[in-house]
């Protein structure tokens, strides 16, 4: 069914259109080719916004009632098992098409949007999500999203779909985080490994390692390192929990990673009124907090925001010492 899927393909070594003016066009043509994404972006345009001043940093809350599918995922083994997957290709609705990416990937404009310009990535087999083996198109994807943001939720932090591998992409600048490490100040550096300079940041209620680097091979080399330390100082044979942005500017890479310990907090769980729809992914973590639910929006402050940043992050003993196992 693939090639009914496909709107156009993409190679870097395309001729003719970038992949963002693609991406883009692909946009416009599913707005009018497609009801469920043009009912996703109409009603983008009543979303709410307010920011909230916390220690040392402020966050963006965002009331998106479409976005309750995602944050109310069930994504238990049983409750996976038991669905059809939504991004595999015999199940996508009918009228979504995608740009084929490296013969590999399907792009897909995502119809319930948190961006005026939100993506999502799929492979076109169904294998679970895992980073690893996929940091090399990671990168690939960020050089040619010219002017977007590429980004991955592991597949116990806030991954919709754990069973797909699967990316996102949005407007670069559209999440927070991105603009607080630009801030000399918040810098604490961790030194250079070859060509790959990185930094913790300070004073931010999470913890975020940035990575910098113009080589894409001892970039990847680098996070591999990473992750096999994670593993080691954390205890586990799994993927270690982790939400990832990647960029490409002036051709060099940076990349924005948030080490975990904990998907959802504890307010997720609670019962009737005092639960706070709050499944921090990604853009979440990153600053732009989604809250499918009017109460949840009005009601969530600056310390119900720190609590469930500092719950479900990793401990600053901890990622110091992943570091310094590498």
């Amino acid at each position: 069914m693939l090639p009914q899927k496909i709107y156009s393909s993409f190679t870097s070594r395309s001729a003719g259109d970038s992949l963002s003016e693609q991406i883009l066009a692909l946009l416009d043509q599913q707005k009018k080719t497609w009801p469920q994404l043009a009912k996703g972006y109409e009603a983008l345009e009543l979303i709410r916004v307010r920011e909230v001043q916390c220690d040392g940093y402020s966050v963006r809350l965002q009331l998106n009632p479409k976005r309750i599918v995602s944050s109310g995922a069930k994504v238990d083994a049983k409750s996976i098992s038991e669905r059809k997957c939504f991004l595999c290709i015999d199940n996508l609705p009918e009228g979504q098409k995608g740009i084929l990416y490296q013969n590999q990937f399907l792009v897909l404009c995502n119809p319930a949007p948190i961006f005026s310009q939100h993506y999502t990535i799929s492979d076109v087999n169904h294998i679970p999500q895992e980073i690893e083996k996929f940091l090399g198109i990671f990168f690939s994807l960020a050089k040619d999203f010219t002017g977007f943001t590429v980004f991955y939720n592991g597949p116990k932090c806030g991954a919709s779909a754990p069973d797909h591998m699967h990316f996102q992409a949005c407007p670069s600048g559209a999440i927070p985080v991105e603009r607080d490490v630009e801030e000399v100040r918040r810098r604490s550096s961790i030194g250079k490994v070859g060509a790959v300079s990185g930094f913790m940041v300070r004073d931010y209620g999470r913890r975020v390692l940035v990575l910098e680097s113009a080589d894409g091979g001892e970039l990847e080399s680098y996070i591999l390192n990473l992750l096999r330390s994670m593993k080691k100082v954390l205890a586990t044979n799994e993927e270690p929990m982790l939400n990832i942005l990647c960029s490409f500017h002036q051709n060099t890479w940076r990349v924005i990673i948030f080490p975990r310990r904990k998907h959802r907090p504890d307010v997720y769980f609670r019962e009737g009124d005092a639960q706070v729809l709050i499944s921090p992914a990604a853009v979440d973590i990153g600053g732009l907090v989604i809250t499918p639910i009017e109460k949840d929006f009005q009601n969530v402050d600056a310390k119900m925001i720190q609590n469930i940043f500092e719950e479900v992050s990793i401990n600053k003993g901890v990622l110091e010492k992943i570091i310094g196992g590498m």
